[in-house]
């Protein structure tokens, strides 16, 4: 079972997870969070959601995140998978909860996650990580900090190289 990673004001630490990722063939629990796959949350989420369950989605990088629009007040988690490393589709679907959509909840990396990558993860709007590299909250933070200046926006807010030189 993965590891999972939290940030909270700037720092991270290993954190319990509070959800149960269901597979297409996985029976529902009877209780606690649940994270389903988009298509098994089309059948079964406003249910869930109507019960009072913390509902979750997984959506793979080739599926809409625009889909969610109308959703995504009642979700507490979207986790982004990263099928493999190189495939970035997942950070614009975080930029674009974060930024379009205004999502306040849990944006949650899932495959394979690579602490090399912690900084954009972290600039994209991710506050929750399950490293496939075994990589601990100090290391993942280390990693995320290694390189002061940032060269244009993001959803973290740092200031970009350029406006920290007018300041």
């Amino acid at each position: 079972m993965p590891k999972l990673i939290k940030l909270h004001d700037g720092h991270a630490a290993f954190a319990n997870d509070a959800y149960m990722t269901v597979t297409d063939e996985d029976a529902t629990p009877a209780s606690g969070g649940v994270i389903l796959p988009l298509a098994r949350y089309r059948i079964e989420g406003a249910a869930l959601l109507d019960e009072g369950r913390n509902v979750g989605v997984l959506l793979q990088p080739d599926e809409a995140i625009e889909e969610l629009s109308d959703d995504l007040t009642r979700l507490s988690v979207v986790a982004l998978s990263f099928p493999k490393f190189r495939d970035g589709r997942a950070y614009t679907s975080a930029r674009l909860l974060r930024e379009r959509f205004g999502f306040g909840g849990e944006i949650r990396a899932v495959g394979d996650v690579l602490r090399e990558q912690a900084s954009f993860f972290i600039r994209c709007g991710f506050d929750a990580f399950e490293p496939a590299d075994g990589s601990t909250p100090e290391q993942w933070m280390a990693a995320a900090n290694r390189f002061r200046h940032v060269y244009q926006r993001g959803a973290d807010d740092r200031k970009p190289a350029f406006v920290e030189r007018i300041s």
